[in-house]
């Protein structure tokens, strides 16, 4: 069954979220919703959750799963906004457990036990989640985080922060549990399928020299001309220019605010006794 695919880029923090529908059974799953949040005030706000939502009722659509690739550290999860007007489940990679066993003692997070629990579903790699007639894949792609998946549906692949555009390279891979060598294998598991096949990133920056944002490639493209992992680099090469370049880059703008509340599912922390709820900053910490 070959999937109905509707990207929504979001240009505040540069990530494409994605509506993938059967349109035989109208049902569909959404990949990597965004939460908008201003962080000058600590706002928050639903514009890029609800252009989803429009679409989701203009088309006729059940939503069935709400798909996290891994816990982001540039923008926040608009999952339970959404989940609470669909009724779907959320959904992310089994090592989600990990990453909260890292990040919950840096918030303070004491309702964050390393076990996944605010999640409705851990997946784990080589399992199937269905919407409809379609049938998504779960890939352990690990390397930006020790969670990240992929999703692979018919000739479709869902990468998160794992590729980016050919012009721009691959995602960092100097986060807390990230690494490159295992970085590299994940995408060289990804470049292995055929090369017409579909990849569509959570991310694009805008490569120098190109204006208009892009989110879409095929493997074939990526083997060719990914500036970072194009066929014939090593891993060793990989690895080297991965954290030559990684030492050049300044941690993301809503890192702090983001990886608190994703590990959470994409909840707010609880609210303390004054009914207020708060994020918290961990001086000189990270």
């Amino acid at each position: 069954m070959k999937p109905a695919i509707q990207a929504f880029f979001d240009p505040q923090t540069f990530t494409v979220s994605y509506l993938v529908s059967d349109p035989a059974s109208h049902r569909a799953v959404i990949i990597d919703p965004v939460l908008d949040f201003d962080p000058k005030s600590a706002r928050t706000s639903t514009g890029s959750a609800d252009a989803l939502l429009a679409a989701v009722r203009s088309g006729g659509l059940a939503v069935d799963w709400i798909l996290e690739t891994h816990a982001h550290a540039d923008h926040l999860s608009a999952a339970p906004y959404l989940k609470a007007a669909t009724g779907a489940n959320v959904a992310i990679g089994e090592h989600i457990r990990e990453v909260q066993k890292v990040f919950a003692p840096i918030f303070g997070a004491r309702d964050v036990a390393g076990d996944g629990a605010h999640f409705d579903r851990l997946l784990k790699d080589g399992e199937t989640i269905a919407a409809g007639g379609l049938r998504f894949e779960v890939m352990n792609t690990p390397g930006h985080t020790p969670a990240c998946v992929s999703y692979r549906i018919a000739d479709n692949i869902f990468v998160g922060d794992t590729l980016f555009m050919p012009d721009y390279g691959t995602a960092r891979a100097d986060f807390p549990g990230g690494d490159a060598g295992a970085l590299y294998r994940s995408i060289r598991r990804i470049l292995a399928h055929p090369a017409d096949t579909h990849l569509w990133m959570c991310h694009d920056y805008k490569a120098p020299g190109r204006d208009t944002p892009a989110w879409h490639s095929t493997i074939g493209e990526e083997r060719a001309r990914n500036v970072h992992v194009h066929d014939g680099v090593s891993e060793a090469e990989f690895v080297a220019l991965r954290i030559a370049r990684d030492k050049t880059l300044a941690m993301p703008v809503l890192i702090l605010p983001s990886v608190q509340v994703n590990i959470r599912a994409g909840h707010m922390p609880p609210a303390e006794p004054d009914g207020q709820v708060y994020l918290k900053l961990p001086v000189n910490r990270i």
